[in-house]
């Protein structure tokens, strides 16, 4: 059974690299969007340190200076099992202790507006990936959730909190599911959330997340809550990478 599937006793057999070589920075920004990839290779002078290498190809890792201090960035693969196998190559590339997460989710709620800021506290594991880094559990708990919240709030920033529903399946959002996970608290779905918090927890890392509000579960019928080629209030939003840039600011401030 997955639930048995973490295993702390027996070692790993393709072992993480730390490498005594790999470039300081203060954080690394992880994108979803190739939109804002481009918007950060434009607006900043970024500089090629490494790739992140799979069957697909190579993804470049960047760093660049802001505010005298030095960042990485890197788009990420989508789901789980890529995004916390990339995470993971970057300890190779990158010395950080630090990820800044950030991009779109389904909405559970209909009063939360689209392109609202969410602020996830608790992961609730619908996928696989977490399973093998943490002990089986319903939910995981989103350790720097207050540090985000306090940063939203510092800056002045509407945000909404909550639970979060993390699947491996998104053409398996039932609307079965769909009800038990919001009258569970749960107030947005996406991919990757719970099995990045596990390796996190696992790697000693500390990861920040917030997500942007973006189509509708809590209708009728499915909502994209957008319009054709919409880039303002998404997750290709510009906008949404300068906050992420500000909280990375924030936590090493």
């Amino acid at each position: 059974m997955i639930t048995d599937t973490f295993d702390n006793k027996s070692e790993e057999i393709i072992k993480v690299c730390r490498s005594d070589s790999a470039i300081k920075v203060d954080a690394c920004i992880l994108t979803f969007s190739h939109v804002i990839l481009k918007y950060v290779l434009e607006t900043f002078q970024c500089k090629k340190i490494g790739d992140l290498y799979s069957s697909n190809g190579a993804n470049p890792v960047y760093v660049f200076e802001y505010e005298n201090r030095c960042f990485a960035v890197y788009m990420s693969c989508v789901g789980a099992p890529a995004c916390v196998a990339d995470i993971e190559d970057t300890l190779s590339i990158i010395n950080t202790d630090k990820y800044v997460v950030f991009g779109g989710s389904g909405c559970l709620n209909k009063d939360i507006a689209r392109g609202k800021v969410m602020v996830p506290t608790e992961a609730y594991r619908d996928e696989g990936t977490s399973y093998h880094y943490v002990p089986a559990s319903d939910y995981i708990t989103i350790k720097n959730a207050d540090v985000v919240a306090k940063f939203m709030e510092t800056v002045g920033l509407p945000f909404v909190k909550g639970k979060t529903w993390t699947t491996d399946a998104v053409h398996r959002e039932t609307s079965a599911n769909f009800e038990k996970h919001k009258a569970d608290g749960c107030i947005s779905v996406e991919m990757e959330c719970a099995a990045i918090q596990a390796m996190c927890d696992y790697r000693e890392l500390n990861a920040y997340f917030f997500f942007t509000c973006g189509d509708l579960l809590d209708a009728p019928k499915w909502d994209a809550r957008m319009k054709k080629n919409q880039v303002k209030h998404t997750q290709h939003d510009s906008e949404h990478f300068d906050i992420a840039l500000e909280l990375a600011r924030y936590i090493v401030e």
